[in-house]
């Protein structure tokens, strides 16, 4: 029996099937015969198909959660008896997770190559599908549709795979083992590849039209290229992508909150052009260490400018406001994990976001920081496992303000915002439990706390989950998409506790 030395592991965390697994069967496999959907032995739901396999695969997972906004016992400034409207404190919910199936396989071209296909779908298990619509977003893409998550086409060769389609980005991807909370209200996302601190995750997402590299594992080590074309004709990524639902970024046109006269509906929440992301990862035995970066070019933040100069009159720098607020951001990481012979696991990123502004602009740029997640985990037992998380975010430039705090008036500007150096740091501290039950079943119980200081709005559930505890109160109107008006208290102390079961297959 001789095995080809060609493999590349799959990233933890991560639904991509590599492009150079079917290198490590037997030779010879390939002239074996097969009956038609014939099961494959093994832990898999796999079957033979004339000249490859396809597989069935899933992740299913709700928790039972109560959850508190943090935010019931503070009063805008300078008004001693404006508060929260609404219920902000404990609530219960029942939320999906990270729950999604999927088929995947490959056919065999001979001479080394494969044609390969993924095919993958988000299942809604406490919730109805529909479309998303929230008191802060509004999406049109069906999330629970057909192939809503990591679908391609592509081919594998000894130097590695090509694929087209959408998934998510190999910065993403570098750092998932990082995350033993994925899908968690302590998901790491709510600080890791979060700029603004909104529920939306910029720099750890799914793109879609994209083609991307895989490269094969050698003495260790990997690396992954993406490029996404913008399919945008505006020059300021203010259209919708053609071909897509949805605005670069996650919301439909119009969502910033903008739209009323004289500013145009258009994709000026975080929509954006080209994106291009890459990771060098390597891995020794009990070692992993990665690198990674992501760009996105044309973003259009100019709903956060909107609000400022719709209230208050700029100086002349702000000549042509209505397309000021464009512009590029990258970010780029480098994390390293180590197992030891206790088993217990220890991790840590940095990361760094910068956002291409003119100086004129930095007072409202709350898109640039760093940051940091330190991980530990220990086996316990082999079914029981604890783990320990800590994210960091440090203060940015700016703070548009004037959806975050919109009676939080500046003194010095007079604006409504936390302006130039404004304390918007934020710390999150999470602990999770499992227990194995055997067949890939696993129960967890979490707990999460997020402490924003005074400007800050980090949430928590960001990446993942149908449920998420943000900064918003329940003010009216508040029923979704761009008629919502509910204030965003910046400065909460967001908690939660949460149970549930996962079930692999």
């Amino acid at each position: 029996m001789k095995l080809s030395l060609i493999a590349v592991p799959a990233l933890a965390g991560a639904v991509m099937v590599t492009g150079n697994v079917a290198f490590a069967q037997e030779e010879g496999e390939e002239q074996t015969q097969h009956k038609f959907l014939e099961p494959k032995p093994g832990k898999p739901v796999t079957f033979f198909t004339p000249g490859g396999e396809i597989t069935l695969y899933g992740n299913l997972d709700i928790s039972f959660d109560v959850m508190t906004k943090g935010i019931s016992n503070l009063t805008a400034p300078g008004t001693g008896e404006v508060t929260p409207a609404g219920s902000v404190g404990w609530m219960p919910d029942i939320s999906t997770n990270l729950a999604y199936v999927g088929v995947r396989g490959f056919q065999r071209l001979g001479g080394g190559f494969q044609f390969l296909y993924q095919l993958e779908t988000q299942i809604d298990i406490a919730a109805s599908s529909g479309l998303s619509e929230s008191s802060s977003n509004k999406s049109d893409v069906v999330k629970g549709g057909l192939t809503s998550r990591n679908t391609f086409l592509g081919f594998s060769t000894p130097f590695g795979a090509i694929k087209v389609g959408k998934t998510d980005a190999p910065y993403k991807t570098s750092t998932a083992r990082f995350n033993p909370f994925s899908g968690m209200i302590g998901d790491y996302q709510v600080v890791m590849g979060n700029t603004g601190g909104d529920n939306r995750v910029e720099f750890g997402t799914r793109l879609d039209h994209s083609i991307w590299y895989e490269s094969p594992q050698v003495y260790g080590v990997n690396f992954a290229a993406l490029y996404s074309p913008g399919q945008n004709r505006a020059d300021d990524s203010g259209d919708l992508p053609a071909g897509e639902a949805d605005c670069t970024g996650g919301n439909i046109p119009g969502s910033g909150g903008t739209g009323a006269a004289p500013f145009p509906i258009s994709c000026n929440d975080g929509g954006f052009s080209d994106a291009m992301s890459f990771s060098l990862n390597g891995a020794w035995g009990p070692l992993y260490v990665t690198g990674a970066y992501e760009r996105h070019q044309k973003v259009n933040r100019n709903s956060d400018l909107y609000g400022i100069i719709g209230a208050f009159p700029l100086p002349a720098p702000y000549v042509g406001w209505d397309s000021a607020d464009v512009a590029a951001e990258d970010a780029w990481k480098v994390g390293a994990m180590f197992t030891f012979p206790t088993e217990t696991t220890v991790g840590g990123i940095f990361e760094d976001f910068h956002r291409y502004v003119p100086a004129y602009l930095a007072f409202q740029n709350e898109r640039q920081r760093t940051g940091f997640w330190f991980v530990v985990s220990q086996n316990l037992t082999a079914q029981d496992s604890l783990h320990l998380g800590w994210a960091h975010a440090n203060r940015t430039p700016g703070d548009p303000g004037q959806h975050n705090t919109s009676i939080n008036v500046d003194p010095g500007s007079g604006l409504t915002a936390g302006g130039l150096n404004a304390n918007n740091q934020a710390d999150m501290f999470t602990v999770a439990v499992k227990h194995g039950v055997g067949h890939d079943i696993t129960l967890y119980a979490t707990w999460a706390w997020t402490i924003n200081q005074q400007y800050a709005h980090y949430d928590l559930g960001a990446g993942g989950r149908s449920v998420t505890t943000d900064c918003h109160d329940g003010g009216l109107p508040a029923s979704g998409d761009v008629n919502s008006n509910p204030h965003c208290w910046a400065g909460g102390r967001l908690m939660g506790f949460s149970v549930g079961v996962n079930k692999k297959f």
